[in-house]
């Protein structure tokens, strides 16, 4: 099934929705089938003031390489493919110019509608430096209640 074409004001209003995570003690489990080995969780998610707006947010932090990390919230409309609204992604890998840098991908109505990955384009971003620092940069950039995460204390002059 094809992403419908979300306006770039949808995707603003899904990103400013006032939401609340459900399983605030979501478990870790590890992947052994993935390469590499990672681990994972996933919270699930509902709208504050509209309990059937539906979201889960996902934490991903390999066995393998510290810096190999992402963090991703996914909107789930009734009856529709899911949308990936933002991935926050941790240096360990490429993107385009972005070489070993930690960055964050937003969707965005012109990936829509070039029939690309909704959240394919990627800035570089220092906000973050590891999986619980990106999971707090996830709740503030998304207004989420419900859980709390440490923001990285990244250095004055890096």
């Amino acid at each position: 099934m094809r992403t419908r074409p979300y306006t770039d004001d949808e995707l603003a209003a899904l990103r400013a929705m006032p939401k609340r995570v459900t399983n605030s003690n979501a478990r870790w489990s590890n992947k052994p089938k993935a390469r590499p080995t990672q681990r994972q969780r996933i919270f699930q998610v509902s709208g504050v003031e509209d309990e059937n707006a539906h979201f889960l947010i996902y934490q991903r932090q390999s066995l393998d390489d510290e810096h190999n990390f992402s963090c991703g919230i996914s909107y789930l409309p009734s009856g529709s493919p899911s949308l990936t609204l933002a991935r926050y992604n941790g240096p360990g890998h490429e993107h385009g110019d972005i070489v070993y840098r930690t960055h964050i991908h937003r969707a965005s109505e012109r990936a829509i509608a070039a029939g690309l990955k909704p959240e394919s384009e990627a800035k570089e971003t220092d906000r973050f430096s590891t999986l619980e620092g990106a999971l707090a940069c996830l709740i503030d950039d998304f207004n989420l209640r419900g859980r709390d995460a440490p923001g990285d204390q990244l250095e004055m002059f890096s």
